[in-house]
């Protein structure tokens, strides 16, 4: 039985853990070297049990298998209401309807919070992230050509945007 909840710092091996799977295999993140917990620590302080920052986790039996964050858009005041939203899952949990869950509790979790709008960036070719994207509102609103390097070629960004109620 998965279980989704905001994430507790216990979890944080375990975020990384799968984090760094998309660093060394994909080009789904532009990070290109493995995190450490430690090194990840910062990242993870900054979200909270309430507001508008928040990481969710999805667990089966002490393992995460997904994680669902929103995150600050940039960090000039006038950005405060645009929240960046990302979800990963566990490659051997990916197209179960993990990603679904994950955001359906994300978007329940900051539903009355001071947010106006929602932004993704995917790394193309992903349909599987477009259509989950799509299906939870959000419109391509920019398709940057070649905005990264990794894996030896360059990739393509699209972003997405979901007005909040």
């Amino acid at each position: 039985m998965i279980e989704v909840r905001p994430a507790e710092l216990r979890d944080l091996e375990g975020i990384v853990e799968l984090y760094n799977h998309y660093v060394l295999h994909t080009p789904i993140t532009f990070d290109i070297e493995p995190f450490t917990a430690a090194a990840r620590r910062a990242w993870f302080d900054q979200f909270g049990p309430t507001g508008r920052y928040r990481l969710l986790t999805a667990v089966e039996a002490d393992r995460v298998v997904g994680y669902a964050a929103s995150l600050p858009y940039r960090p000039k005041r006038a950005y405060e209401t645009s929240i960046e939203t990302s979800v990963y899952c566990a490659a051997d949990r990916t197209s179960r309807g993990l990603g679904t869950r994950l955001y359906t509790t994300l978007f329940e979790a900051v539903r009355g919070e001071d947010v106006h709008r929602a932004l993704a960036g995917i790394t193309l070719p992903n349909p599987t992230s477009v259509a989950l994207h799509e299906r939870f509102g959000f419109v391509k609103v920019g398709h940057y050509t070649e905005q990264g390097r990794k894996l030896g070629r360059y990739w393509d960004v699209a972003w997405f945007e979901k007005p909040m109620p």
